[in-house]
């Protein structure tokens, strides 16, 4: 069934066409002239629009620009008894999809509706594979996997908000996508936003868009991440580091289910499922008053936990045969045998980067071996790995000190020598942090300007 608006001052034709689209079993919403149409079409959602062009005021053509620049995405019909071929083609330019001429046949306006339904199923499906293409799917043989797609099978299918918990590089956004791609709305969009990646003064507009004019540089209409999601699911990664302010915003919008754009006047209703990911503790930035306790309870229905790779190790020949063959298939290489020696020495590997590292460094073992992949090419992938185990002897405040400079070094290294973002990722001040640096002897000037 499909929501269809109707556009026609003559109270006959609409009458006329709106009983033969409920017949069908189609919903049918009326108006007898374009300006009451276009605030109609902006509050609501229509599959198909049918428009005359000829009507007293504003007329069909100049609504159909008016929906185009206001970034309605509804296909558009128009139909006329005073049809010209250039009325025809400037209707096509404009965006509509077809171009009907009076009398019509109840025949000729269910095919119209059935072939734009149709095509409308079709981007539905290639946008799904769109998304898929590139992407890794979830590997896994062990345990700690194994609790985890569990409990993603037992609520992927339902509407409860899930708040995906892991360190970076553990595969939250797969999973997001992995719970929308199982879920009664898989065929409808899925939509991301990284809040950590977005301005804080920005993020308000790519949430919720905003009207044309509304602020400095906004030089059309925006719409949202929320209405891009309507009837889907949008995921919101890194949800720990959103502005306070932003909070109390979102929170308003999953209370009312909807939005306003900035400035708008008007509320847009919206039917999303929220899905949200953090590599932070919500509970302690809720002690800690950087995280609201009322959008805590909102977000926090179901928590879902990802282990790190170094406790999912039994995945690690899965994981590494997987990528082996994508990173080979996508380079047009012969498939590489991978040693059970370069498996025991990946296994050592702390993995700070998790399977988005393992991914990495896959490819650099495939770049640098011609045949087999051995112990070797893992010591020239991973030379810490190989000075590691010479540098772990001596006594045990060596070993600390050793272990402790290492571990620094990789997080600065995989956090842009971010001191505020490192010490947070490590549970330090930033004070102790740098007070750390100096005992370790870890120049920061030197390794920020590239010197080692």
């Amino acid at each position: 069934m499909a929501h269809i608006f109707l556009i026609d001052d003559d109270t006959n034709t609409l009458a006329s066409l709106a009983r033969a689209f409920r017949l069908a079993g189609h919903q049918a919403t009326v108006c007898d002239n374009a300006a009451r149409a276009l605030e109609l079409l902006q509050a609501g959602r229509y599959d198909v629009i049918f428009s005359d062009v000829v009507m007293p005021g504003k007329d069909g053509l100049s609504l159909l620009e008016d929906l185009k620049n206001l970034g309605v995405a509804a296909p558009v019909v128009m139909i006329s008894g005073q049809a010209t071929v250039e009325m025809a083609v400037r209707a096509t330019r404009l965006g509509a999809v077809d171009f009907l001429e009076k009398p019509l046949s109840t025949d000729k306006l269910l095919l119209t509706v059935a072939n734009i339904l149709r095509l409308a199923s079709l981007e539905a499906e290639n946008r799904q594979l769109r998304q898929k293409v590139g992407r890794h799917e979830i590997v896994w043989q062990g345990e700690a996997m194994r609790r985890v797609m569990a409990q993603v099978e037992r609520v992927a299918a339902t509407e409860t908000r899930i708040a995906i918990l892991g360190e970076t590089g553990t595969g939250k956004e797969l999973v997001a996508r992995t719970l929308h791609e199982k879920s009664r709305r898989a065929g409808q969009p899925f939509v991301t936003l990284n809040c950590a990646a977005v301005p804080s003064e920005l993020i308000e507009s790519e949430l919720f868009g905003h009207e044309k004019g509304a602020f400095t540089g906004a030089g059309l209409q925006h719409a949202g991440r929320f209405e891009q999601a309507h009837r889907g699911t949008l995921f919101l990664d890194e949800v720990g580091d959103m502005p306070l302010a932003m909070q109390a915003k979102l929170l308003r919008v999953l209370e009312a289910g909807e939005v306003e754009r900035i400035g708008g006047t008007r509320a847009i209703p919206v039917d999303v499922r929220l899905l949200v990911a953090t590599h932070r503790d919500l509970e302690d930035l809720v002690r800690r008053g950087g995280f609201r306790e009322d959008l805590f309870h909102r977000v926090y229905v179901f928590p879902l936990s990802l282990p790190p790779l170094r406790d999912r190790l039994d995945d690690l020949p899965a994981l590494v045969k997987h990528f082996s063959e994508q990173v080979a298939a996508q380079n047009g290489w012969k498939p590489r045998h991978v040693a059970p020696g370069a498996l025991e020495a990946l296994a050592r590997y702390g993995w700070p980067g998790n399977v988005r590292e393992l991914r990495n460094v896959v490819e650099r073992l495939l770049l640098l071996s011609d045949d087999a992949v051995d112990e070797a090419a893992v010591l020239r992938a991973l030379p810490s790995l190989g000075s590691r185990r010479a540098a772990h002897s001596g006594s045990l405040a060596q070993r600390v000190e050793q272990f402790e400079r290492e571990a620094i070094l990789e997080e600065l290294e995989s956090r842009g020598y971010q001191m505020t973002e490192t010490a947070r990722a490590l549970g330090l001040e930033r004070s102790h942090l740098y007070k750390k640096c100096q005992q370790l002897g870890i120049d920061l000037q030197r390794r920020r300007q590239g010197g080692g």
